[in-house]
């Protein structure tokens, strides 16, 4: 059995919080377009298969009662987080123009890759697929079964919020067109600051 009516408020509220890759696909789609970054929680949503396999298989238990390979995961996120809060704060007007076409010099493969690594090495969504998914079927036969299914259930959950911000992005990204470079540099600032924030949360959590 799945109580889906608890399950479902619960993986919206999660989800909808702003975290790295919420405010990731954000600015990728005010810097580089919609449709890049709808690329880029795709590479999410890759990155939450992996880990809620690791669930369904039993391991993610496991993981939990091994600090040391839980601190090399979570040291290694928030390497990861602080370089990406650092290049965002770095970036120069010109390559933060909302104006840039298709053909721009951009590395807009950066896209997938960033929303991939940092979904990856959070350990707290490995630690939430094994604390969360379980508490809402009722456990015994075809268990694992049921816990796929509440992960491909957050998966879709991840996959529409991820897309709002995405649209709230392109808003913005097409609203501010005529001020070139300066609303996708304040972006850049601003989301450099919250990740930086949440690379030093992270660095401070008992996780």
């Amino acid at each position: 059995m799945i109580y889906w009516m608890d399950f479902l408020p619960s993986a919206v509220l999660i989800s909808i919080i702003p975290g790295a890759n919420q405010l990731l696909g954000l600015s990728n789609a005010i810097r580089s377009g919609a449709s890049w970054a709808l690329i880029g929680i795709l590479a999410r949503l890759a990155a939450f298969t992996l880990l809620i396999g690791i669930v369904v298989l039993g391991l993610g238990a496991a993981l939990a009662q091994s600090p040391g390979v839980l601190t090399v995961i979570k040291w290694g996120g928030i390497a990861y987080l602080a370089w990406i809060g650092v290049a965002a704060l770095r970036s120069k007007p010109e390559t933060a123009s909302v104006v840039e076409d298709e053909e721009g010099h951009t590395d807009r493969w950066r896209i997938p890759r960033q929303e991939f690594m940092v979904a990856i090495t959070n350990p707290k969504a490995l630690l939430l697929f094994a604390a969360l998914l379980p508490q809402f079927t009722s456990g015994g036969r075809d268990a694992e079964l049921r816990i796929a299914l509440l992960g491909l259930a957050y998966m879709g959950v991840e996959a529409v919020v991820g897309g709002l911000y995405v649209g709230a992005g392109r808003i913005l990204r097409w609203r501010f067109r005529s001020y070139k470079g300066s609303i996708a540099r304040r972006v850049d600032q601003l989301s450099g600051i919250c990740i930086l924030a949440l690379a030093g949360a992270l660095a401070v959590s008992s996780v």
